[in-house]
């Protein structure tokens, strides 16, 4: 269903009080889509006859071209600076932290004492924030009410990058939400993120800007007959510099380019706006849209019931709620990055204007607002019914549910979340097809060819929903979620398939010490991941449409990779992913690391992948191994992301092991390992050691991997007593090897192990300029003992910091190591740190001292603990074992 040239609304108005009423309405700095929201409520707010100062940087013909009136006052301030985006896909994650931090941080007293001041001078009734953390409190501190309008607030999409870029930024989310809980009450828009920090929750429809013409009569302005098929491209005008190509689009289409540069030249089936064009009435005169999800492109295609054919930006948690939203009143198709970048948008368009979207909600969210505004600055107490505390506690669980991505399960948002109460939110109740659940569906389709399941329930579990996925109904896609759509249709269940599992590992001690060669104790834990593959002659593969596409637009079939991921959606990653195998290919030799890693950082929404097809480029690239069928691949993981065991680990070692067999290849579990490792290192990119790889493939139940890390040499597998049990417990702290917080203690010991290196050096060469100076008879120099020429060569080419016993690192080396040094201060004394896998930052502080000390230490630790274990079962013993364990954890806490 699509607007009709009778549905334009005129729009009622707020019945206006007794009394004229003063506004400050503050909305952030970041995008238009929030001041094009905001203009709904102001515009009926004005209406009713009150003044409303918009304090803004967003350019003050939005909301004159809409609101002609005296009324409407422009401040043009920027209080927040919100996400910072290098391109119109890309959220660059420390800049938006440090940008934050200079424009509202740094002035933060100044802020708050210019805003109270100003809002006194205007003698505001009511604050309303969209959604500025700073104006709430500047609000409070000026002693009047405020009341915040939006679907998320920027402490919950600030907290995914903390993660990334350290936990030094930290401060900065428990800052803007404690300025959002100054706030009276949140009016909750649809397709909201969960927001602990509001007190209390009144949710209201979506806020749409009205059509001012019809589809008929927008189509005779720009000259486009009723019958052909229009997309509106609209990605918020920062992709000027695209270049769009004529054969992108089907034949007869036509393109509305919103954002287009005035010196851009477009084919002759592309059509540029006007910069001030305005956008609700373009998008109902289309029949579809391609664009980034926003709040502001996601309500007006629900509104005009216009398919959006849309691509993920990177790192912005809004998305997945959004998503949501869209997929539920099936209005929505993603497009892959490298499909809209290369120009292969047929397929997707095709198919989107086959869909129907089916939005009948309201869609008065602006008059609804106004209204609820206009009575709580006359004092009028709103109380949204529900219980604030149970829905604090609510938004907070699903807030660390989501900021933490424990997948496993494909199901993004829990479905009780966005349907609890009753409320305008996200949509769909996904259907119970949990990869690694309790099924009680039959495999029966299948027969065993290889192997057994060795009593593994989850092993029975996944083949059982994957035999569900057979004859699975494709008719209904409103009833699955995407990832099982696309998985239905990967494999021809009449071939071989090749499963494998690989574990997740307990890091019972030894962890983060692990490169630098100390002795690890790992456990094998019960989550696993499951990987299944099929290969296939490229021109017998299932393929996707896209993928087809791009197939006859190369000349002919070659050998294609098809991977989806189950879970995908918790961690707001693309579900699926595909690519040409003769990428990884230069002539006739695999590409380079440096350019396999850069391959799969083009887009962060499938950077997963690497895990994965990593697998298959350092195959190639360390065996020689050429791949010339097509591989299809399905990944289900019940191992926790982010919870420091091991599930990159576990999906590197089940893919390989299942390509492995699935060609033949009899690799050792060792070599395995090392192999996974370099697809952590080289093709990812995080700076990890090779125990979690090795025992998630060389591990064994109910034992102990006890394992040196020079590089990797397994000692033996120590038997746990019965009587000692270990458990994980989950601290809610975010972990990552490709971490900011991560790499930098890796530098930092790194740094320390060539300081030591370098005082042995210089050690060992005044005891031999002084051996050579000594007259005969002389007794050597006191100051020299215990400096023995063999020992201080080995210490000056030490490859393994753990090699280095505690008393000789606290008698000769711990006074050379400092604190702290800046990355230009060590490279400029001792040019490099040398280690392969990370880079040392000029501009940055590391800290060097512990995590130096704490390897050295940490591995004569492991030594007693495993000696330990072995001891006679007393109080003694477990106490002992306990303190060992404790000193650990609370001594990695300070690195």
């Amino acid at each position: 269903m699509r607007v009709q040239d009778g549905d334009v609304d005129g729009g009622g108005e707020v019945t206006a009080p007794p009394q004229h009423l003063v506004f400050a309405y503050y909305i952030t700095g970041h995008g238009f889509g929030h001041a094009t929201r905001a203009l709904e409520v102001v515009r009926h707010l004005v209406a009713a006859g009150h003044d409303v100062h918009v304090v803004t940087a967003a350019p003050e013909f939005v909301f004159t071209t809409e609101i002609a009136s005296p009324s409407l006052h422009i401040r043009k301030v920027l209080l927040d600076c919100g996400a910072v985006q290098a391109d119109a896909l890309t959220v660059d994650r420390l800049a938006s932290l440090e940008k934050y931090h200079q424009t509202a941080v740094v002035p933060r007293e100044s802020i708050l004492k210019t805003e109270a001041e100003w809002l006194n001078s205007i003698k505001a009734d009511l604050v309303v924030s969209d959604v500025v953390p700073v104006a709430c409190r500047a609000a409070a501190d000026a002693g009047i009410r405020s009341v915040c309008v939006t679907n998320f607030s920027w402490d919950f999409i600030y907290a995914e990058y903390v993660v990334a870029a350290g936990h030094h930024h930290r401060s900065i989310v428990w800052q803007i939400a404690e300025d959002y809980s100054h706030c009276e009450f949140l009016l909750r828009l649809p397709g909201y993120c969960p927001m602990p920090a509001f007190r209390d929750v009144i949710d209201v429809p979506l806020v749409v800007r009205r059509l001012h013409r019809s589809r008929t009569e927008v189509r005779k302005e720009l000259g486009i007959a009723n019958d052909v098929k229009v997309v509106i491209f609209n990605f918020g005008g920062q992709p000027a510099g695209w270049e769009l190509k004529k054969e992108w689009l089907p034949d007869g289409w036509l393109c509305l380019v919103c954002g287009a540069s005035d010196t851009q030249e477009l084919p002759l089936n592309f059509i540029k706006l006007a910069k001030d064009a305005y956008t609700p009435d373009l998008m109902a005169a289309s029949d579809c849209m391609l664009g980034k999800i926003g709040y502001g492109t996601v309500s007006e295609a629900l509104a005009y019931n216009l398919p959006f054919v849309f691509v993920r930006r990177d790192y912005f948690n809004e998305e997945p709620f959004l998503r949501n939203m869209l997929e539920h009143y099936q209005c929505g198709i993603e497009m892959i990055r490298r499909d809209l970048l290369t120009g292969h948008w047929k397929p997707y368009l095709q198919r989107a204007i086959t869909l129907q979207p089916c939005y009948d909600g309201p869609i008065n969210g602006g008059k609804v607002a106004a209204h609820i505004l206009q009575d709580t600055a006359v004092g009028k107490k709103y109380i949204s019914g529900k219980l604030s505390g149970a829905r604090r506690l609510r938004d907070a669980i699903v807030l660390g549910y989501q900021l933490q991505r424990a997948p496993g399960r494909d199901v993004g948002i829990p479905y009780w979340y966005s349907h609890s109460e009753k409320e305008i939110s996200v949509g769909p109740a996904p259907t119970s097809h949990d990869m690694n659940g309790s099924d009680e569906s039959s495999f029966e389709d299948f027969e065993i060819l290889h192997g057994d399941m060795q009593g593994l329930t989850d092993t029975m579990s996944f083949l059982k929903s994957l035999s569900g996925l057979v004859g699975n109904d494709l008719r209904s896609p409103e009833k699955q979620t995407r990832e099982r759509a696309a998985a239905s249709v990967l494999f021809d269940w009449e071939e071989e398939i090749y499963v494998a599992r690989a574990p997740g590992r307990l890091d019972v001690m030894g962890g983060i010490a692990d490169y630098s060669g100390s002795l690890v104790l790992q456990m094998p834990i019960r989550e696993a991941c499951h990987v299944a593959v099929q290969r296939s002659d490229p021109t017998k593969q299932k393929q996707w449409k896209h993928t087809q596409a791009r197939q006859l637009a190369n000349g002919g079939a070659v050998p294609v990779l098809q991977i989806v991921s189950f879970g995908s959606e918790l961690s707001n990653r693309a579900p699926t992913f595909d690519m040409d195998l003769s990428d990884f290919m230069d002539g006739d030799k695999p590409i380079s690391y440096d350019n396999v890693k850069e391959y799969f950082s083009r887009d962060p929404s499938q950077k997963w992948a690497a895990y994965v097809a990593g697998t298959i480029f350092v195959l190639m690239a360390e065996l020689g191994v050429r791949f010339k069928d097509s591989m299809s691949i399905l990944v289900s993981s019940s191992v926790p992301e982010g919870k420091g065991v091991s599930s990159s680990a576990s999906v590197e070692v089940a893919s390989m092991s299942a390509i492995a067999a699935a060609y033949g290849l009899n690799i050792a579990p060792r070599d395995l390992a090392l192999l996974c490792q370099k697809v952590e290192n080289r093709v990812v990119g995080a700076p990890c050691g090779v125990m979690d790889q090795m025992t998630s493939a060389c591990g064994e139940a109910n034992k102990l991997l006890a394992m040196v890390c020079q590089p990797a040499e397994v000692k033996e597998l120590v038997n746990i007593p019965t009587h000692i049990r270990f458990w994980g417990l989950d601290s809610g702290i975010r972990h990552s090897v490709g971490g900011t917080d991560y790499g930098s203690v890796r530098v930092g010991t790194y740094m320390g192990r060539k300081m030591i290196k370098c005082a042995a050096s210089n050690l060992l060469s005044e005891l031999l300029l002084s051996c050579t100076s000594t007259q005969p008879g002389d007794s050597s120099p006191d100051e020299y003992e215990g400096h023995g020429v063999d020992l201080l060569k080995s210490e000056a080419s030490m490859e393994y910091l753990c090699n280095l016993p505690p008393h000789r690192y606290e008698a000769v080396f711990a006074k050379e190591i400092p604190e702290t040094i800046t990355g230009d201060a060590f490279l400029e004394k001792y040019g490099d740190h040398n280690d392969a896998v990370t880079e040392v930052d000029p501009k940055r502080s590391y800290c060097v001292k512990a995590p130096t000390r704490h390897p050295i230490y940490e591995n004569f630790r492991v030594e007693a603990f495993k000696a330990l274990l072995t001891a006679a079962k007393t109080d003694e013993q477990l106490s002992a074992l306990g303190e060992l364990m404790f000193q650990l954890q609370r001594l990695r806490a300070r690195l």
